[in-house]
């Protein structure tokens, strides 16, 4: 009898150690109360509870997301837009913030929710729909500032918020979509203008270019020109001294020659007094003296 008394005890104690034991992961504390009292903190291993009269709550400390959404919001221009956000936050893991958690606030994911709704209303609501899309930044700005404010007594980090979408009605979106077409092709016909412009102007250099490479070179051979006079020149003056209408002669009569014209030498002229005077004669070519 002793022995059935003694085995039965010891599976009792067996039993009991058993349904004690509870284990706590590395992403979760616990929160060890009895009949009804907090008791203690228990950090992540092995922890034994004393069964019926002890009961722990654990709570996860990662990073969690909560979707605040999709919302019907009037903007400051009256029109309805549909709004919805994320809010990424996590439970602090030491002692007193687990405990607030816990005990400072009634099921802390709904009211993380419902705050994050109504500061997006209060945000949204003094903005136009078209700042409310350009300005997203400055609205998550402003709603984690609201919600870390908010949480502070709650035990929680908001980590971020992301504003999830900001849709129009959907007439009002094609319009957006219209003037964002009619700006985009201004802006392409406004590019095509400048490139056709450039091209213009580009031609124009080359062709002020090319007239200037012209007047140049006939500067250059203008200067080329009167150096070869200037030189002819001073031969004259160098070899010829007293004797420039004798050159002058020999000039024009070389330049008869060159064209092939006749030269009528009066029977009783000398050939060099007639090429002097021809020096301001037009001479007559071979054509017109044989009509003659």
């Amino acid at each position: 009898m002793v022995d059935y008394i003694l085995f039965f005890a010891v599976l009792g104690a067996i039993l009991i150690f058993l349904l004690g034991i509870r284990i706590v992961r590395p992403t979760h504390r616990g929160l060890i109360e009895r009949f009804g009292k907090y008791n203690r903190f228990a950090e992540p291993g092995f922890h034994w509870m004393i069964p019926l009269m002890e009961k722990m709550y654990q709570v996860n400390i990662t990073e969690q997301m909560v979707d605040a959404e999709p919302q019907e919001i009037i903007t400051n221009d009256n029109l309805n837009a549909k709004v919805d956000a994320q809010v990424y936050f996590k439970v602090k893991a030491d002692e007193e913030d687990v405990k607030r958690s816990q005990y400072s606030v009634n099921n802390y994911l709904y009211q993380i929710v419902n705050l994050a709704r109504t500061t997006l209303r209060n945000i949204i609501g003094t903005l136009t729909l078209k700042s409310a899309n350009s300005e997203r930044g400055k609205i998550n700005e402003e709603l984690h500032k609201t919600l870390m404010t908010e949480t502070a007594s709650w035990g929680l980090e908001i980590v971020r918020t992301e504003l999830k979408e900001i849709d129009p009605p959907k007439d009002v979106q094609e319009t957006m979509n219209k003037v964002v077409k009619a700006e985009n092709e201004k802006v392409a016909a406004v590019d095509f203008a400048t490139a056709a412009e450039t091209v213009a102007d580009g031609e124009r250099r080359a062709q002020i270019k090319r007239s200037e490479g012209l007047r140049q070179g006939r500067i250059l051979q203008a200067q080329g020109e009167a150096e070869a006079i200037k030189l002819v020149n001073e031969a004259a003056e160098r070899y010829f001294v007293g004797n420039a209408q004798l050159l002058r002669r020999l000039e024009t009569v070389e330049k008869a020659l060159a064209n092939n014209v006749k030269i009528i030498v009066p029977a009783d002229g000398q050939l060099v007094n007639v090429i002097g005077d021809l020096a301001g004669i037009v001479p007559i070519k071979k054509d017109e003296a044989a009509k003659k």
